[in-house]
């Protein structure tokens, strides 16, 4: 199990030589999500931080995804990586709005099947950076990501590859249409039952159980993304153009408001 971050909140706590840690605004497997502030320029930041003897540190890949995905609408900026007190690594970056996850509480409610985005950026890095070819296939892996989206090969110990990142970003739009998945709320004594019986779960339960009431278009994605090899190329375009012909079919329209337009207010000016 992920260690937890516990320490106190204090103003004296930093991280390099400008950034002050703050209250706690979300926690993860990987640690603590920390609001903090810039001392030079008095801006606001996100700090995470993850325990330096956590069994399997995901920090410094996550800064190499957010340098790999370069300056982009909803991907922070990365302004420091290193040590705070001697004993968690961490990450300070831009602080965004809310995620997904405090709309989704915000509106106590399933989104709407209009509230669909397009991205197929990839969240795995597949191309070893030193050979520059396909990372090789391998098992008994360490489980890594949030067990709620993780795809059943990852359950199984298997290397990651695109199928994966793509059948976890099905699991996350099937949870925000449906408001939530078969798999959650499973009980266990210990976090690796918990993961097994996850697993378990969402092999056992049929796509068309999993989609059911939601456009077959759902349905569609998951079963191709699922079939998928693991050094296989995806058809990202056949994948957009599913949900761009959902879009037009259903007479959506791209106006830029949402289900939570209008409904989310945040003050981040307190950080004590």
């Amino acid at each position: 199990m992920t260690d937890k971050v516990s320490m106190s909140s204090s103003p004296a706590l930093m991280v390099g030589p400008n950034f002050r840690v703050g209250k706690k605004i979300g926690s993860g497997n990987f640690g603590e999500l920390r609001l903090g502030k810039n001392m030079y320029n008095n801006e606001h930041v996100a700090i995470k931080l993850e325990p330096i003897k956590t069994k399997a540190p995901q920090l410094n890949l996550e800064y190499r995804f957010y340098k790999i995905m370069g300056p982009r609408e909803g991907i922070p900026k990365v302004y420091h990586i290193g040590i705070c007190g001697g004993r968690y690594n961490a990450l300070v970056m831009e602080l965004l709005g809310p995620s997904l996850e405090d709309l989704f509480n915000l509106l106590q409610s399933p989104f709407s099947l209009e509230n669909g985005t397009d991205d197929s950026r990839s969240t795995k890095e597949y191309i070893d950076e030193d050979t520059n070819k396909h990372i090789p296939y391998r098992e008994h892996k360490s489980l890594t990501g949030t067990a709620r989206y993780m795809s059943i090969n990852t359950h199984l110990g298997r290397e990651q590859s695109r199928r994966d990142d793509l059948e976890a970003i099905g699991h996350m739009f099937i949870y925000f249409l449906r408001g939530s998945l078969p798999w959650q709320g499973l009980k266990a004594d210990t976090l690796k039952e918990r993961y097994q019986r996850i697993g378990d779960t969402k092999r056992a339960t049929p796509i068309e159980t999993l989609c059911d009431g939601h456009p077959e278009e759902m349905s569609i994605y998951l079963r191709y993304v699922r079939k998928l090899e693991f050094f296989e190329t995806p058809d990202y375009q056949y994948l957009r153009n599913l949900f761009k012909e959902l879009f037009v079919k259903r007479g959506f329209v791209d106006d830029g408001v949402f289900d939570w337009t209008g409904q989310y207010n945040v003050d981040n000016t307190n950080d004590q």
